[in-house]
């Protein structure tokens, strides 16, 4: 008895997980945070700035509170706590972006897994009618949220990353895929002495343009430039960077990613990629859940020797995988002899 009863509370705790993402990203959406900066306010007030339904709103409030993400007083106003103040648009490392983004889209996308896992055509696919990055290219909107998710997501493990491995052996970094620049700008106010290149498609690029402020304080070392990396990638850096970029494409893509950063190579140049690395056997990883979401979108996290093979494919050897304090390691490459 006692063990269905554990096991009935484990599965109470993670049936509740997905309704807490669902009301997070109904606060996301509607920017309570934000409307909460100034101090404390009823759900009438809310109700009313945001358009909404008094009561349904208030009840999805009060559940929020119930776990920390809002405070809720004797006379029934709501108020920020710490993690609340974290979905405001303009808060430090604001997780606005990803809790639109987790309740949105890829809500609706997890609810295809068990076709994705009958058929193998990607849940995303099946919910939207088109692949993943077809939908965000045709939305700029919701591909300029993506960009903030992804943006805040990876700045939690920038300065891991910064803090293992050396860059100040280098001049030059091509930060591909780079997004809205959050690594790349960090790597270089590090680094006084290092010169990057965001690289993203087009429209992502002219986003990161008018994104960033005058020269970011970095005396015009950062350029962007944009393109299509199954084209080609900027040639000649002693650097290739890419953050959660691999994971997104199964191997054929992958391949021309990597080989079009091998064609950009020189001597002494490397690749290398910030991923999760799946750990063997029955090891607990976020890795392995994040590899399932990977899966709704057609991507996929990797082990070491898939890296290992992944890297071979495209003419590269990898050198080693670093770990770093945070959920990611980095893999490096060469060119192969």
């Amino acid at each position: 008895m006692a063990g269905a009863q554990s096991g009935a509370q484990f599965f109470q705790q993670v049936f509740g997980g997905s309704w807490i993402t669902q009301g997070i990203w109904v606060a996301a959406e509607l920017g309570i945070a934000d409307l909460l900066s100034d101090g404390p306010r009823s759900a009438a007030d809310l109700a009313e700035q945001t358009h909404t339904h008094r009561d349904s709103l208030y009840r999805v409030l009060r559940a929020l509170a119930g776990v920390g993400v809002f405070a809720q007083d004797a006379e029934d106003r709501f108020s920020l706590t710490p993690l609340s103040d974290s979905l405001r648009t303009n808060g430090s490392l604001s997780q606005r972006p990803f809790g639109i983004m987790m309740g949105a889209e890829f809500h609706q996308a997890w609810g295809e897994l068990l076709h994705n896992v009958r058929t193998g055509e990607p849940g995303f696919q099946k919910r939207f009618g088109q692949p993943f990055f077809e939908y965000m290219t045709e939305r700029p909107h919701r591909h300029s949220v993506y960009d903030a998710a992804m943006g805040a997501f990876g700045l939690t493990e920038t300065q891991a990353v910064l803090d293992a491995y050396d860059f100040g052996a280098y001049r030059t970094v091509v930060d591909v895929g780079g997004g809205s620049g959050v690594f790349l700008t960090a790597l270089l106010s590090r680094y006084p002495e290092v010169r990057g290149t965001l690289f993203d498609l087009p429209a992502v690029a002219d986003r990161a343009r008018a994104a960033a402020p005058p020269e970011s304080g970095l005396n015009g070392r950062l350029r962007v430039e944009g393109g299509d990396f199954f084209a080609s990638v900027p040639p000649g850096a002693d650097v290739y960077v890419m953050q959660h970029i691999i994971h997104d494409w199964q191997d054929p893509e992958a391949e021309t990613i990597l080989r079009n950063c091998w064609s950009a190579m020189t001597p002494g140049s490397r690749v290398l990629l910030v991923e999760i690395v799946i750990p063997p056997a029955d090891t607990p990883s976020f890795g392995k859940w994040l590899d399932l979401m990977m899966l709704l979108v057609n991507g996929r996290e990797r082990t070491e020797e898939e890296y290992r093979r992944l890297f071979s494919a495209a003419g590269l050897q990898l050198t080693g995988v670093i770990p770093t304090d945070s959920d990611v390691s980095i893999i490096e490459g060469v060119q192969a002899e």
